[in-house]
């Protein structure tokens, strides 16, 4: 079973980004200004939340959180608290400044727990 256009919006509404939905499946973009260059070029930095697979009031719900290198430990320290399980933890970019990193997580839960539980994290590193 998916996840409804209403709970989407739901959803990104919770963690102030942007919603898609496609094929039951709901995807959030959030942005984040990270002043962010590759190669001395600009670049738009944001997270990923996927939400998809609604069953028994539960989904599958996993993110790409973009950090700085520094927040690193204090958001893995929070995800795992929160009860989210740390799947990877990486770089894309050789020479970006300042260093971004990539922190996946994914959790089987109520979307709105989820999302509530993710948002106060993002909050707590502005």
């Amino acid at each position: 079973m998916g996840v409804s256009e209403a709970l989407c919006r739901q959803l990104a509404r919770i963690l102030g980004g942007k919603e898609q939905h496609e094929d039951n499946q709901c995807t959030i973009m959030v942005k984040r200004n990270l002043n962010a260059r590759i190669l001395g070029r600009p670049y738009d930095t944001e997270h990923e939340i996927v939400i998809q697979s609604l069953k028994n009031g539960k989904t599958l719900n996993t993110g790409e959180i973009t950090l700085l290198q520094r927040e690193v430990q204090f958001f893995v320290l929070r995800a795992v608290r929160l009860g989210l399980r740390v799947t990877a933890v990486h770089n894309h970019w050789l020479f970006d400044k300042p260093r971004l990193m990539y922190v996946h997580v994914e959790s089987v839960q109520n979307p709105i727990r989820f999302a509530r539980n993710l948002a106060s994290i993002l909050r707590s590193l502005k």
